[in-house]
């Protein structure tokens, strides 16, 4: 979509990827996730996890393809946490994915949660990686797509300064 809009990570943009319209579709997120499932085939992976919202549906199908387990990141007491009595062993190999990512935040917020767990991170897979391949995260990552989006902070961002109207359509609290 175009218009002006305040991204999740808090940064403005004028183009705003809504996952909504893909994962609408279970066909084609079973499509998508198969991608990600094949190029993670060999790794013995344990778990798949995935943060709220958009990533758990993610994470289940990927899981799902792999035939293994499905770990959900929600947010509480503002970090990330697996709710619901669910754990994550120390040493479970672990493939962390996400739909769109801009920062990189709710990705590093995972990580965190799995190396709290003492998880050993196989590595991460994203539906779109809007940073062009910019953010680094420490961990193999696969993108099914990467482009590179303009983002300006509020403090420098023209289309606020030209007075179009900002949407916020993503799923993080934003101020």
């Amino acid at each position: 979509m175009t218009g002006h809009f305040k991204l999740s990570s808090g940064l403005h943009s004028a183009e705003y990827w809504e996952k909504f319209w893909v994962l609408q579709y279970p066909q084609h997120v079973e499509r998508l996730c198969k991608e990600i499932a094949r190029r993670y085939a060999l790794d013995n992976i344990s778990v798949v996890m995935g943060p709220t919202t958009g990533g758990i549906l993610l994470a289940f199908e990927v899981a799902r393809q792999l035939g293994v387990r499905a770990l959900y990141a929600e947010m509480e007491d503002g970090k990330r946490q697996f709710r619901r009595g669910l754990t994550l062993e120390p040493g479970t190999r672990t493939l962390i994915v996400d739909d769109v990512m801009t920062t990189g935040l709710a990705l590093q917020e995972c990580i965190e949660l799995a190396n709290r767990h003492c998880a050993e991170i196989v590595g991460t897979a994203l539906l779109v990686d809007r940073s062009g391949g910019s953010v680094d995260l420490g961990y193999r990552r696969e993108n099914l797509l990467t482009i590179e989006t303009v983002t300006y902070s509020a403090d420098a961002c023209p289309l606020c300064r030209s007075g179009l109207p900002i949407q916020k359509p993503g799923t993080r609290r934003l101020p």
